[in-house]
């Protein structure tokens, strides 16, 4: 892992906390100058910004988790069905896909024909 500078680590340590994902708040929370891009900040950070999206993502599975299954607790609450389907995305972004079955059905039969007779050329 490449040496980050102080302004970046604290860009990356307040991006997802203080700054609430907002790159501009957390340039300024990390002390960058005004003159600075935020845009320029995020593009030199690339790589190190999606490590951090994976393991903010990561942190919060467990949530998602207890919030999919509070339906079973209590299926009244308010919001419950947009509830869930926000901790289904969170799940699905982290890895734990449900599976699908495609069941293919064919109608008719086969048929098989006969093979083809050489079709002889004449010298």
């Amino acid at each position: 892992m490449r040496k980050l500078t102080e302004n970046q680590q604290k860009f990356l340590d307040v991006l997802f906390e203080e700054a609430d994902g907002d790159p501009i708040s957390a340039k300024k929370l990390a002390g960058y100058s005004n003159s600075v891009s935020a845009t320029v900040i995020v593009n030199s950070l690339k790589e190190e910004i999606l490590k951090a999206t994976q393991e903010y993502m990561a942190r919060n599975a467990p949530k998602a988790a207890v919030a999919l299954t509070s339906a079973i607790t209590d299926p009244t609450q308010l919001g419950i069905k947009d509830k869930m389907s926000a901790a289904k995305e969170v799940l699905d972004r982290i890895g734990l896909i449900k599976t699908e079955r495609l069941q293919v059905e064919a109608s008719g039969g086969v048929i098989l024909l006969p093979p083809k007779n050489p079709v002889e050329e004449d010298d």
